[in-house]
């Protein structure tokens, strides 16, 4: 039996039969060219986008800032935003009616549509389509989605924080107009304003009193009712006073909280730096038809020579 994967057998078959096999060959091209034109395979555009997560991204997780920036821009509610935003529904000739519609969908939308973290710490965004200005919309409004999708995470979790600073600063605000109710009262009823500087004056004037022996005179009767009042209430408004410029100061950084608070959840800022921002392709991307022709070419030549062995073999049989 002859071994026809002898180099030297191999190669007088391949010269005997060079004219079938250039046939062969020139058919496989033509037909891979026609089958590979526009004709049977659109061509698709592809644009392609980098962001780089801002400083100002809240951190959720020990990831890193661009890690989340991958998870959040690979989050199915942006995926849908953008089929709905650009009807893809009718791009990709998929029944809204069918039982599988967002299977087939998502299938057709993650074929076309790729984000990967680059070694450089960027997200980059790629968009095939067949028509390349909208994929270069989508890839815009990839990332303006993002932005409102991590707009929107910080928002809750600031308006979380608007909440509780909110009804804290309530609390604190009732209990400074209650404690500022009882020094009110005092201060109307028994004539205390300030407790220090009363209290040293009340003191020397009793001195003199005591030393003048003017304590049954108007003056000494006077003096003594201060020293009543401040026995009596003296101690209790020093202690609401006190309580009252503590609470204060605690409304006051509490305010600053809520202040910080509302604006970062109302601010509209970016959170994806466009490092390369999405242009419209001149030149297609897909199908790459010399691959396809160069593979098909080959596979043809391969089956055809593996037909000629098995013919070689027969006849030799």
């Amino acid at each position: 039996m002859t071994n026809y994967f002898n180099n030297q057998n191999l190669l007088e078959i391949v010269w005997k039969w060079k004219k079938h096999l250039i046939i062969v060959g020139i058919l496989a091209i033509l037909l891979s060219a026609f089958f590979s034109s526009a004709l049977f395979i659109k061509p698709k555009y592809k644009s392609t986008a980098r962001i780089y997560p801002s400083k100002n991204i809240y951190v959720f997780s020990e990831e890193s800032q661009s890690e989340q920036i991958l998870e959040i821009i690979s989050a199915l509610d942006i995926k849908l935003r953008v089929i709905d935003a650009f009807n893809l529904s009718e791009v990709y000739k998929i029944s809204k009616q069918e039982p599988q519609y967002l299977t087939y969908m998502l299938t057709e939308f993650n074929d076309n549509v790729k984000f990967k973290k680059t070694e450089f710490e960027t997200i980059e965004i790629q968009v095939l389509d067949t028509d390349p200005k909208r994929a270069c919309a989508m890839c815009d409004s990839i990332v303006t989605f993002l932005d409102d999708k991590v707009r929107s995470l910080h928002r809750l979790k600031y308006e979380e924080v608007v909440r509780i600073a909110r009804k804290d600063y309530a609390v604190l605000s009732h209990q400074v107009d209650s404690v500022e109710a009882k020094l009110d009262f005092i201060r109307k009823e028994y004539g205390i304003v300030d407790y220090n500087a009363q209290a040293k004056e009340i003191t020397k004037g009793m001195v003199k009193v005591l030393s003048d022996q003017k304590k049954g005179t108007t003056g000494g009767k006077e003096i003594e009712k201060w020293m009543e009042n401040f026995k009596e209430k003296g101690g209790e408004f020093a202690l609401l006073d006190q309580q009252q410029k503590l609470l204060v100061v605690q409304r006051s950084e509490l305010k600053k909280l809520l202040d910080a608070a509302i604006s970062d959840a109302t601010k509209k800022i970016i959170y994806g730096l466009k490092v390369e921002s999405p242009v419209p392709a001149d030149k297609k991307a897909y199908p790459a038809r010399m691959f396809i022709v160069l593979i098909s070419t080959l596979a043809a030549l391969f089956v055809a020579l593996l037909a000629i062995l098995v013919i070689e073999n027969k006849r030799n049989a």
